[in-house]
Order: structure tokens, then C-alpha cells, then sequence
């Protein structure tokens, strides 16, 4: 993913970041996209939970057509 990127490229990119939000909010914005990402991968990697219905329980659906 990052294989293109070498030093020269992360340097630019952390001095642009460091004039855009100043140094000290440099470490939130940092933490604040590494829980993202985090989210984003465990989201991804758990398997997405259906909310499991009673046996006995109709739908609406069930209950409109009678």
C-alpha cells in the first residue's frame, strides 16, 4: 500500500501537516487517526451481526399479508 513512499515523501508530508495544525495539536490529530483506522479494521475484520429473531415473533411483513 505504502510501498511507493519513500523519506523524502513522509518528511513532506509531516512538515505540511505540522503548518496546517501546529505542533501541539500535531499528537491529536495523530491519535485521532490511528483509533480510526483501528475502527476501520476491526469493523473489517468482524463478521456483521444480524439481530437473530424469536421463533414465535411475526415481522410486520408477516403481519400485513395476514
Amino acid at each position: 500500500m505504502f510501498g511507493s513512499i519513500g523519506l523524502p515523501e513522509l518528511l513532506v508530508i509531516f512538515v505540511i501537516a505540522l503548518l496546517v495544525f501546529g505542533p501541539s495539536k500535531l499528537p491529536d490529530v495523530g491519535r485521532s487517526i490511528g483509533e480510526a483506522i483501528r475502527g476501520f479494521k476491526k469493523a473489517m475484520d468482524e463478521p456483521e451481526k444480524l439481530p437473530l429473531e424469536e421463533p414465535g415473533k411475526q415481522t410486520k411483513r408477516e403481519d400485513l399479508s395476514g
